[in-house]
């Protein structure tokens, strides 16, 4: 039986308010951990990651992730399935819309990792993400500010993918 867990910093509201949408559409057999206290050993015992990295300030990744980044570059994530979701805001920041989740899926992808559960960016309005790559995201992207109403139905639909993904 392959382990998943979700990752996500517990402290962070939005975060944490999708992450558990999240583990209630995935149902059993999903662990959550929290971000701020994560190790390499924690990181590795997991088959399946589902990783929640918002966006912070101009494009940024929240500091919990930014300090794990080395850990992660001495990783072999290559028999790993890992998603990544996070936050944004494309009215206030659309230069840099999601760009934690591009930022994240390059550094975990560069180490093996098989990303799955990429979205389409239909019905977005942005200016540019780095998340954004060939009319995908490399996550899910939710915007609380704006299109919260479209949160439970995209995070259904990813969690769907998702379980498919991960078997």
């Amino acid at each position: 039986m392959k382990k998943n867990a979700i990752i996500y910093s517990f402290r962070a509201h939005k975060t944490s308010k999708a992450a558990e949408k999240i583990a209630e559409y995935f149902g059993e057999g999903i662990e959550k951990v929290d971000a701020d206290t994560i190790t390499s050993d924690l990181f590795l015992k997991y088959d399946n990651l589902i990783l929640g990295v918002p966006t912070w300030f101009d494009g940024e990744l929240p500091s919990y992730w930014d300090e794990f980044v080395p850990a992660i570059e001495e990783m072999d994530l290559s028999k790993k399935n890992i998603a990544i979701f996070g936050n944004g805001n494309q009215v206030d920041y659309p230069e840099n819309f999601g760009d934690a989740v591009g930022v994240m899926a390059e550094i975990i992808e560069s180490q093996g990792a098989n990303i799955v559960g990429k979205t389409s960016t239909e019905g977005y309005a942005y200016e540019s993400s780095l998340a954004a790559k060939d009319g995908v995201f490399t996550g899910l992207i939710l915007d609380f500010e704006n299109q919260n109403k479209l949160n439970d139905k995209r995070i259904s639909s990813w969690v769907d993918s998702l379980k498919k993904a991960f078997r």
